[in-house]
């Protein structure tokens, strides 16, 4: 498997800690998050890695080139001139991303520690074009709706009940909401790039094309640690959780 790690954000929500670092580089248990996320990712046995910068870019350069540790096997997707937003980031870096291997892509701001090699076999198992790490029972005002047989056929807006889906909703369907990391199939990749659109989020695009491709729903058997640290109160969330030693 290769592996695309979004760490171009503006991280806004973070600031002013993000006014003088990236998101991507913002520290829990003493690690930075972008670290982290390698780590992981190479524990997995993912060899290939994309990391998109634009947002502090020069300081996510920087800490790559301190740690050959840590960066061989990484390469950067700049977007310096302008954020493409996680859709239009990988299309920008399809080419990067080539080969016979599905993608996994990450949040670098996500911490979590659900077996990512699960996920790899049911995606590979499944054949599915996508598998969407998604929780039944995380709240969110947007979520993804799911068949019965956990296709995704739409999106919707919890708080005022929008709902966009390429067909009819089944009566059965169900609402989850989405967990930032997803593997996508190579084939996957020329269909971004010829999406139209040069900034979008892989959000729309599902929606869009869930009709005749095939995204299915994860949710890991077992109970896992899922935090997004992209505000302060979840960011002291997650830190809170190495000082208590639970994560």
């Amino acid at each position: 498997m290769k592996a695309m790690v979004f760490a171009a954000g503006l991280g806004s929500r973070l600031a002013p800690l993000t006014d003088t670092c990236p998101k991507a580089l913002i520290e829990v248990g003493g690690m930075p998050m972008l670290e982290r996320v390698i780590r992981r990712l190479r524990e997995a046995g993912v060899g290939e890695i994309v990391v998109n910068v634009h947002h502090h870019a020069g300081m996510i350069r920087d800490f790559l080139v301190s740690r050959p540790d840590l960066s061989g096997g990484v390469s950067l997707s700049d977007e310096t001139p302008l954020l493409l937003d996680t859709g239009g980031g990988v299309a920008k870096a399809a080419d990067m991303l080539r080969g016979d291997e599905p993608v996994m892509l990450y949040n670098a701001d996500i911490l979590t520690d659900f077996p990512i090699n699960d996920m790899l076999a049911r995606h590979i198992q499944s054949g599915a074009d996508a598998t969407l790490l998604v929780s039944a029972t995380r709240p969110s005002s947007r979520g993804l709706i799911f068949d019965c047989g956990g296709r995704m056929c739409g999106w919707t807006n919890r708080n005022t009940g929008e709902v966009r889906a390429p067909g009819p909703v089944p009566a059965d369907a169900s609402v989850m909401s989405f967990g930032g990391i997803h593997i996508i199939s190579p084939s996957l990749l020329d269909d971004l790039k010829n999406y139209g659109r040069e900034v979008f989020s892989m959000t729309p695009f599902y929606t869009d094309t869930c009709g005749r491709r095939r995204y299915m729903a994860y949710v890991p058997d077992q109970e896992y640690t899922w935090v997004d640290i992209g505000r302060p109160e979840t960011l002291a969330k997650a830190r809170a959780l190495f000082e208590r030693g639970e994560a």
